[in-house]
């Protein structure tokens, strides 16, 4: 029987948990048994009370640890806290592969399998363990309702007997879960709301949520479709007549949200201070990808900026400032995964060696760095 061990985060501002009440009961359905380290919940608002009544045995990380074969994260553990774990023990994360490779090669020599379930293959049946998705559209939705608080003024159109209040006007740039989100919110709050994206298959989905969808036309490199529908770096050509365009579309705009991101990459430029400068005073930008080097010149990771009476906000963890709902989904994502690989008989997680979903997130085995990506 598979000892499935859960960890409360360390990470700075990290309020979310690998595993609710909820997905306790499942993960105990399936044979397992399931300790969860005393606190993990309190970000998410879920007690340590609420996971005992669930069949979690609550305990120090010590004690979680003791024999575990799985350990499920958020933000990964560093090797210090695993010390004592077996040779062959399994970790779940979002390990940061790219960026935290130190630490990747610290779970090889430690023995530990290092699942990174950001890696986790865009395709079908991979749906519901789709880890990256489940954030990035509660982050969409964050992104609205904390530029809303910023702007300070109202969203709707409002016909009053004083006066017509114009509907602010919201702009998105880039159409993936994030931005699909965003654009739905802030439709639903009233806003006038308009959107772009290099690839351009999205002005189909753009359009069916009620926005404008603002495209270059007639320019060499449009397609930006890369691997698992995310976009790809545009041709020079490309590049200029988009930054022609936008700049004429920021200087009309309330409210900017920029949720652009490539896989493995620093985060592309799509707001220069320049363009900063044609917007209306009082204006905001929300850069969802500031933590990855962001989308806006000049915006600061958990710290709003004013420039030309503009302001940039954006968070380093989008996603934690909505704990519980993001733990909630996060926690499912695990248990959809580990439930796809369990060995009922043997009532153990069984990862066969040629599966495309188990290739895309193993990084560590067997005392060494086996993803590609890493290589």
């Amino acid at each position: 029987m598979a000892r499935i061990a859960v960890l409360k985060e360390s990470a700075p501002a990290e309020g979310r948990v690998a595993a609710t009440p909820e997905t306790v009961k499942k993960l105990i359905a399936l044979g397992a048994t399931v300790a969860v380290e005393q606190g993990s919940g309190a970000g998410a608002k879920i007690t340590d009370e609420s996971f005992a009544a669930a069949g979690a045995q609550v305990g120090s990380a010590e004690a979680v640890l003791s024999g575990a074969d799985i350990v499920m994260t958020v933000q990964g553990a560093a090797v210090d806290r695993l010390q004592g774990v077996a040779s062959g023990t399994r970790l779940l994360g979002l390990l940061d592969p790219v960026s935290g490779r130190e630490r990747v090669a610290q779970y090889a020599v430690a023995g530990v399998e290092a699942l990174a379930m950001e890696w986790i293959p865009r395709i079908t049946r991979a749906q519901s363990m789709d880890v990256l998705s489940s954030q990035a559209n509660l982050s969409g939705y964050k992104a609205v309702i904390d530029s809303a608080a910023a702007y300070g003024r109202v969203f709707p159109l409002m016909m009053t007997a004083a006066g017509t209040v114009p509907a602010a006007r919201v702009f998105v740039m880039g159409v993936g879960v994030a931005g699909l989100q965003a654009i739905a919110t802030a439709r639903r709050l009233g806003a006038q709301v308009s959107a772009t994206d290099v690839r351009a298959a999205t002005r189909e989905q753009i359009e069916s949520l009620g926005a404008k969808a603002i495209f270059v036309e007639k320019v060499a490199g449009i397609a930006g479709e890369g691997a698992g529908g995310y976009a790809t770096e545009m041709s020079p050509e490309y590049q200029a007549a988009q930054a022609e365009l936008v700049s004429g579309h920021l200087a009309k705009q309330d409210i900017v949200i920029t949720t652009a991101l490539i896989p493995g990459r620093a985060a592309p430029r799509l707001i220069t201070d320049v363009q900063i400068a044609t917007m209306k005073f009082g204006s905001v930008i929300f850069d969802l990808a500031v933590a990855q080097g962001g989308n806006v010149e000049g915006s600061v990771a958990d710290s709003p900026v004013v420039r030309h009476g503009v302001t940039l906000i954006g968070y380093s963890n989008t996603p934690s400032r909505l704990a519980a709902e993001a733990s909630a989904l996060y926690a499912r994502n695990l248990y959809n995964f580990i439930a796809a690989y369990w060995n009922k008989e043997k009532r153990t997680l069984d990862l066969p060696d040629d599966d495309e979903i188990v290739l895309g997130v193993r990084l560590t085995r067997a005392g060494a760095v086996v993803h590609p990506r890493l290589a």
